[in-house]
């Protein structure tokens, strides 16, 4: 190869060297039970885990529907109190914020835009609209999340979680928040040869309820395929709410990866189909 031909070579190489997929190297040079998730916080993103001083940045687009919701007209402002099944749809974009404060402890924040609507029951002789639609702000929360013990190669790493979901949408009854709500959970991460599992659960209080109930619970299965692509799949419940969910990330570069991943409602109250798509952004702040 002629000089000019090597000088060319080389300078393409290195405008593509930010777009190759990474090495894996040092993921690679960590400790079995450490190479799926690597060394972060774990994120409310499940199979997301967030360093010291690094910044993510996820915007996404999610899709509910649910040929069954559980609603109850007098919950809307109509004037029958007995609980029917409608269907439900939406579209939600979605921004997610996460940062390493430390190396034990992070801080989340999430919004979004949702359009969403309701078509009631047959059943239902209310004076309640045959479809009931709203569009606008969709729930608005901020999370902390700590690790109390790293993981080792005989114990589990254990981690705790505070969650506050902003009252903003008071008017609405389809989307958003109408009342404050808080989360405190708590989870253990054990990394093994075939995968890395991750059991959490939480207590919630809803302002509107006025007391504190046994919340969200999930078992979460997360395996790094190889450099670029990883996999999820969990069980993720709240009372009689419980759904199966399989995510694929595929990591383009060292600083972006893509999420797939879709929900399916195992008990009938929970949301039947919730697919997801979104590109997550990383990069060292400090």
């Amino acid at each position: 190869m002629d000089r000019p031909k090597r000088r060319l070579l080389i300078v393409l190489l290195a405008a593509m060297w930010p777009v190759l997929p990474t090495t894996g190297t040092a993921q690679e040079d960590l400790p079995y039970f450490l190479r799926d998730r690597g060394t972060g916080v774990p994120t409310s993103l499940f199979g997301t885990y967030i360093r010291k001083g690094e910044l993510i940045v996820y915007p996404f687009y999610e899709y509910y529907y649910d040929s069954n919701l559980e609603y109850d007209p007098a919950e809307f402002g109509y004037e029958l109190a007995q609980d029917f099944r409608g269907e439900y749809e939406a579209n939600e974009f979605l921004l997610f914020l996460g940062l390493g404060l430390t190396d034990w402890l992070a801080f989340e924040f999430e919004a979004a835009v949702i359009s969403a609507s309701l078509t009631k029951s047959p059943d239902d002789p209310s004076s309640q609209p045959d479809v009931l639609e709203e569009s606008g702000l969709g729930d608005v929360e901020a999370q902390l999340r700590w690790r109390w013990k790293a993981e080792s190669e005989k114990s589990p790493e254990i981690f705790s979680f505070f969650e506050t979901v902003f009252p903003l949408q008071r008017d609405e009854v389809l989307i958003g928040t109408q009342h404050w709500e808080f989360k405190l959970g708590a989870g253990v991460i054990k990394g093994f040869r075939w995968g890395t599992m991750t059991l959490r659960t939480a207590v919630g209080y809803d302002e509107a309820e006025g007391k504190v109930e046994f919340g969200e619970y999930a078992l979460e299965y997360l395996k790094r395929l190889s450099r670029v692509f990883r996999i999820t799949a969990l069980i993720e419940g709240q009372e009689d709410e419980v759904e199966l969910i399989g995510d694929l990330q595929i990591h383009v570069t060292s600083w972006m990866f893509i999420r797939l991943n879709a929900g399916v409602g195992l008990t009938s109250k929970a949301t039947d189909i919730a697919p997801e798509f979104g590109f997550v952004f990383t990069a060292n702040v400090f």
